[in-house]
């Protein structure tokens, strides 16, 4: 820390023009630039993006590379009919897909879905132009990665093609037990059985609830609602967005517009102490 020497103080310049839209988008699985490789630009095709407003959620769509030597064309016919199916039981916009009326389904993009990941703080986008740090508050940090769902009912089909003993058509073992719920009563079986004695029983029924509120032997409160979180994202309609890329005139726009012009000199009313004495769970 000693050698760590202080070179020069940047003034800062403060601008909010752009907020709310102001989003940190990582890809953590993205090994290229998210740009159109350039044997599927020349066929005309160009990065897409959607959005569903209300649940935040955001896809990015990417154009495969088309070539022979890093494409299967054969293999993407298969995986094009299980996304056309899996988009249709997702309830998406199959219409928009931009397929020619009695054209083979191809898996031609890769899909980037986003998951909002929840910010503690505040954030900022911090850029240094010209000797000055100019600051704009980040609304929302989303997270992308392929969505390959389409690959479940490939393995579905597959299933079904082996016969697999055990396995019936469009039935499996149901969703997954809910961790709230009490596990099941495990019965033994024994070789030797008594024989039945026939007795008048009267039963009364009512709803039982843990100490939770758990209604036992259905759904706990926690677990109905995020099925209906779930069931009310797939319903929502996709809104299409224009994707612009750093290169474009719109992207210059934008990045220009992270630079405040404003050059009124602002005075600090206080000091080191009293902002550090506002820090909750600072002892001094």
């Amino acid at each position: 820390m000693d050698d760590d020497e202080l070179i020069s103080v940047l003034p800062i310049h403060y601008s909010n023009s752009l907020s709310p839209n102001v989003h940190i988008h990582q890809f953590p699985l993205l090994s290229r630039p998210l740009q159109t490789p350039p044997s599927a630009a020349l066929s005309g095709k160009r990065i897409r993006a959607r959005i569903k407003p209300i649940t935040r959620r955001l896809e990015i769509h990417v154009p495969v590379d088309p070539r022979p030597e890093v494409w299967n064309g054969e293999r993407s016919k298969e995986l094009g009919a299980a996304r056309q199916e899996d988009d249709r039981e997702k309830n998406q916009d199959v219409g928009k897909m931009r397929q020619m009326e009695g054209e083979e389904p191809r898996l031609m993009e890769v899909r980037m879905r986003s998951e909002l990941i929840p910010q503690e703080g505040a954030y900022m986008l911090g850029v240094v132009r010209n000797g000055q740090l100019h600051l704009q508050p980040i609304s929302e940090t989303h997270q992308f990665r392929p969505t390959l769902t389409y690959l479940d009912i490939m393995s579905r089909k597959s299933r079904r093609s082996r016969g697999d003993a055990g396995s019936d058509d469009d039935s499996d073992d149901g969703p997954p037990p809910d961790p709230d719920e009490p596990p099941p009563v495990q019965t033994t079986s024994k070789k030797e059985r008594k024989p039945l004695e026939v007795k008048e029983v009267q039963v009364s029924a009512r709803k039982a609830a843990d100490d939770k509120g758990n209604l036992q032997g259905g759904l706990s409160a926690v677990r109905r609602e995020m099925l209906l979180a779930i069931r009310a994202e797939e319903d929502e309609v996709w809104e299409d967005l224009d994707f612009c890329d750093g290169e474009t005139a719109e992207g210059h726009e934008v990045f220009e517009a992270v630079f405040s012009q404003n050059e009124e000199h602002l005075e600090c009313k206080s000091d080191i102490t009293a902002f550090l004495k506002g820090i909750k769970g600072l002892v001094l």
